[in-house]
């Protein structure tokens, strides 16, 4: 009688102790071109670096929804109503990283080009509309291009797109990642033949998708997609935003 009292006794405090709860994982949407779009087969090895953002956090803090695409800018986002799809996809507590500037920035294509006025007032409309979903939105400046001069200094690729981004992160109180002024960092330490093989550099006849070879300056090989999404990393590591705690050491 005693011992089934207590087991009835232990069967009780198990009952009413209280539940551990395990915090669901964050979504972080991803909004911006192909330097972080996941890619296509038929493109391989061409790498977008939010393919190795997950990576950088630890098991089952994050859910990372990538819709980033190549050859998009703000406006064709908007046009092409990927920016809504990803709005009604967003819940509360979310986080949305935005990310363009390449190809906003190109002037010799208007399929795509969107001048430096509007380029400011979509993504300000960007950050808004994150915010009325009750998420969190990140400013991100767009990574730099591989293109040194003869004496070997990296050279600027993206004019004045990048400081509006820097601006409308101070005047709207926005998270900032600064991947131009980090990303320019990294290639300038690894000079201007050594930063080849973060970019999609392949000799003719070494991969099946680039018969001829390629030599491009834009896109990243996947090694140069890991570096970027540790730099990533990194400057959240900086920031006030909650989502920091879920990296990995």
């Amino acid at each position: 009688m005693g011992i089934a009292r207590s087991l009835c006794g232990l069967a009780m405090c198990v009952a009413l102790a209280p539940q551990v709860a395990h915090a669901a994982p964050v979504t972080i949407h991803l909004a911006g071109d192909s330097t972080m779009a996941e890619k296509l087969p038929e493109k391989r090895p061409e790498t977008g670096w939010g393919e190795f953002l997950a990576a950088q956090f630890k098991p089952g803090t994050v859910t990372v929804d990538n819709r980033a695409k190549n050859g998009r800018s703000t406006r064709t986002f908007i046009e092409e109503s990927r920016w809504q799809a990803l709005l009604d996809a967003t819940k509360p507590d979310d986080v949305v990283l935005i990310q363009f500037g390449h190809n906003d920035e190109s002037v010799e294509k208007p399929d795509r080009y969107t001048p430096p006025a509007d380029y400011a007032r979509n993504l300000e409309r960007f950050v808004h509309d994150v915010r009325a979903r009750g998420a969190t939105p990140v400013l991100l400046t767009p990574v730099a291009r591989r293109r040194f001069d003869d004496a070997g200094r990296l050279l600027d690729s993206h004019g004045e797109y990048p400081a509006i981004v820097r601006a409308l992160a101070a005047r709207e109180r926005v998270a900032l990642v600064d991947l131009q002024r980090r990303s320019e960092a990294v290639l300038q330490e690894s000079g201007a033949d050594a930063s080849m093989r973060l970019f999609l550099w392949l000799a003719p006849g070494a991969n099946a998708n680039y018969p001829n070879g390629v030599q491009d300056n834009t896109h990243f090989s996947p090694g140069g997609a890991q570096r970027i999404a540790e730099e990533f990393a990194s400057a959240l590591r900086g920031t006030d935003l909650p989502l920091k705690q879920s990296l990995k050491p």
